[in-house]
């Protein structure tokens, strides 16, 4: 209980900010972080299929926040593991990044670049276009001109929010509707199990990888100090 306590003292920041993800999530308000955490799922399949020899075809982010790569060879295991997995490391990376380092600017520059570039050589679609492309630039507007506690906060968003959100998608696709037509299915049918397996696997993974980065990443005190002016 005592090292419990101590936790929530040194993250308490944090622990609201995820407490308020939960809460938030349903709404309209984080509509656009939905999608997000959708083009990242997405990004690590097409990252994943580029590093393992492949090339990706096509990429799109839908209003009804699911999306799609496309891709031609690449290593399939590997590429549909990527789309949990990977998203969880880049939530896990900017997180850490965001606490750990001053390097908040440059991680949130570097991610709306990626996203420019993705729109620029893989989506066609409208919608995509239409999210993706002023997503970016706002991104990189941020990390230019805005403040770095401002850039802080958003990685520290982004990050918290696609790393708790992987366990969560991970259950609701393969484990709770297994009959879905999910990254977990089609690793079953191409290379053996069950859907439930795959998606145990890849739950445990990420609980795994969660807690390792909470309990060792954070060191013991991740909260930002807040100053009052007199006067």
């Amino acid at each position: 209980m005592r090292r419990l306590t101590t936790f929530f003292k040194g993250h308490w920041q944090l622990t609201l900010l995820c407490a308020l993800v939960f809460v938030l999530w349903p709404s309209d308000l984080v509509y656009p972080l939905r999608l997000l955490i959708v083009f990242l799922h997405e990004l690590s399949h097409a990252i994943a299929t580029i590093l393992t020899g492949g090339s990706v075809v096509d990429f799109s982010v839908n209003a009804h926040e699911g999306g799609h790569v496309m891709s031609r060879g690449g290593n399939r295991f590997i590429t549909l593991s990527a789309g949990y997995v990977g998203s969880l490391l880049i939530g896990i990376t900017l997180l850490l990044t965001a606490v750990r380092t001053r390097l908040d600017r440059t991680a949130l520059a570097t991610l709306g670049a990626a996203m420019l570039l993705v729109t620029l050589l893989y989506i066609r679609e409208p919608f995509a276009i239409g999210f993706c492309a002023p997503t970016g630039t706002l991104m990189l507007l941020t990390a230019r001109y805005l403040p770095h506690d401002i850039n802080d906060l958003v990685l520290r968003i982004i990050g918290l929010t696609s790393m708790i959100y992987v366990p969560y998608d991970i259950f609701s696709d393969t484990i709770a509707r297994a009959h879905l037509r999910s990254d977990a299915r089609m690793l079953a049918e191409e290379i053996g199990g069950t859907t439930t397996f795959w998606g145990l696997l890849w739950l445990a993974i990420s609980l795994a990888a969660i807690f390792t980065s909470l309990r060792y990443g954070l060191g013991a005190n991740s909260n930002v100090q807040i100053r009052l002016r007199r006067g």
